[in-house]
């Protein structure tokens, strides 16, 4: 009897070693489109209370930024940890492996070493992006799992707000069983995600590596009715400048294509480009985007409730991020497509087992992610920074955030000083076609270099020569600069003030040596 105590307490001891000393899973979520209209990020109208409840046991970054507020680019340059600019992309047409160079993507790295990696829902952008297979089988150990009523996402599947006819448009509360398939792609994802964390807890001790990408709140707003009742109308307000600031550069303006082709907002007869949407309509977009936002966060829950319930939510660190923001009526624009702060600024929770929880107020790119994890995880592999560019297969354009992360060194520690974003233009006043919002590499004549400062966002147009992909800075078309100590919804732009142009000349250098390398 003595004995077999003896050889249990042995046994359990050896298991509690194991497992201090095992690798911890990663669980990486990305919300699609998803701006900071969370409850954790101070929004009152968000109804988040899953995503809340993550954020009180997490580090919780209020200031992170995507690389380019575009799909395609921002999700490839997240998981490969390398600029745009490094990439050779900013449109959705380019497979990076073939543009720039076969260059280890962060389900890769995990991968080969030790990791059992699991791609469900939109991860890599799909498409030309990621070669038509999700960058398979170089970053996945199985096959990437896909929702298979995504077909559906432009087919006319939403109610008519008059007519009750199916149409192809943005406002989109459904009946889940009247839908293709009686379901939704982010609960087919969702449903996809619980079997595989059931089935790894089953079948093998090798930590995993999970990516899960939930499409709402994407266009169309696409979601079960019932989350309307979180966001009744009357509640919904606008923001106060909802038209096109008269000291906007035309080039910087986003003229929203992609909403004005659906069926909701084609008959409104909005003129192009720069007439807003009537109020009416507007809070019922602001109000589908709010539900559509407030379902994915009830997925969210029950994912990490499966996490719970096989036991491993504190062997598993958690990242929910976001590709790039959404606007909201703000200037008059809809969608991303701008270096705006509601396009560019993302949301960044990170959940790290045993680590204490709190606000991070320094400056995060999504670039940071891959070097991040890996510290994280324990890897014992070095990522270096990358020093020409692309020549590396392995490296850097980020920054490990592993040295900012105790809460009492918050504000002990050196950082960087800016956060940097860019997006495209074919021209310097909107078109049609070329597509102004999405212009495919071969049209883009103009780029708009971005900083992000604590206190200022510096923005400057410059032609761009798609032949040497590089910014010819002395052609200057146009430059915004916002001080978000007085206007932190970047209403006003204070650019050729001459008791500014200090502060210009500073910002400007900081953009000229971020894109020099």
């Amino acid at each position: 009897m003595y004995l077999k105590v003896f050889f249990l307490i042995i046994y359990n001891v050896a298991q509690i070693i194991n497992a201090r000393g095992a690798k911890q899973n990663i669980l990486l979520i990305v919300v699609d489109d998803l701006r900071t209209s969370l409850g954790c990020y101070g929004d009152h109208l968000a109804h988040t209370p899953n995503i809340d409840s993550l954020a009180q046991r997490s580090i919780l970054f209020t200031r992170a930024y995507t690389q380019q507020a575009l799909c395609g680019p921002s999700r490839t340059s997240l998981l490969t940890s390398r600029s745009p600019h490094h990439l050779h992309q900013y449109d959705v047409h380019q497979y990076w492996r073939q543009s720039a160079g076969n260059f280890t993507s962060l389900p890769q790295f995990f991968k080969e070493n030790g990791y059992h990696t699991m791609s469900i829902g939109k991860v890599f952008h799909p498409g030309k992006c990621s070669n038509f297979n999700d960058d398979q089988p170089f970053s996945w150990s199985q096959q990437p799992f896909h929702p298979s009523t995504e077909r559906y996402k432009n087919n006319p599947v939403c109610p008519d707000v008059s007519s009750g006819s199916p149409s192809r448009s943005i406002v989109c509360p459904v009946n889940v069983r009247d839908q293709p398939g009686h379901t939704l792609p982010d609960l087919e994802s969702l449903r996809a995600a619980q079997e595989y964390l059931e089935g790894r807890h089953k079948i093998s001790d090798q930590p995993f590596f999970l990516a899960v990408g939930f499409h709402k709140p994407h266009i169309p707003l696409k979601f079960p009715k019932e989350y309307l009742k979180y966001h009744p109308l009357d509640k919904i307000s606008l923001p106060l400048m909802r038209s096109r600031p008269p000291n906007l550069p035309t080039i910087a303006w986003n003229p929203w294509l992609d909403m004005r082709q659906r069926d909701d907002i084609r008959i409104l007869n909005i003129t192009f480009p720069w007439e807003r949407m009537a109020d009416e309509w507007a809070v019922k977009v602001k109000q589908s985007y709010y539900a559509a936002v407030s379902y994915v966060d009830d997925l969210i829950g029950q994912l990490l409730k499966k996490l719970d319930d096989i036991g491993q939510r504190d062997n598993t660190i958690i990242l929910l991020t976001s590709d790039h923001g959404w606007s909201i009526a703000e200037h008059g624009e809809w969608s991303k497509y701008s270096n705006y702060e509601v396009s560019t600024h993302v949301p960044f929770i990170l959940s790290i087992p045993g680590r204490t929880s709190g606000h991070n107020d320094h400056l995060v790119e999504l670039l940071d992610v891959f070097p991040t994890l890996r510290d994280l995880s324990g890897i014992d592999k070095e990522i270096p920074k990358c020093e020409n560019g692309f020549s590396e297969i392995l490296c850097t354009d980020g920054r490990s955030l592993e040295g900012i992360m105790n809460v009492g060194d918050f504000k002990k520690t050196k950082w960087r000083n800016g956060a940097f974003s860019q997006y495209p233009r074919p021209d310097v006043y909107p078109t049609q076609r070329p597509d102004s919002d999405q212009p495919r590499l071969r049209d883009i004549k103009f780029m708009g270099y971005s900083v992000r400062t604590v206190h200022h966002r510096y923005t400057e147009w410059v032609s761009f020569d798609v032949n040497r992909l590089a910014p010819n800075w002395s052609h200057v078309v146009g430059c915004e600069l916002y001080d978000h100590l007085i206007d932190p919804g970047e209403t006003l732009n204070l650019c050729g003030r001459k008791s500014l142009d200090h502060i210009i000349e500073s910002l400007s250098k900081m953009l000229y040596l971020r894109w020099s390398t």
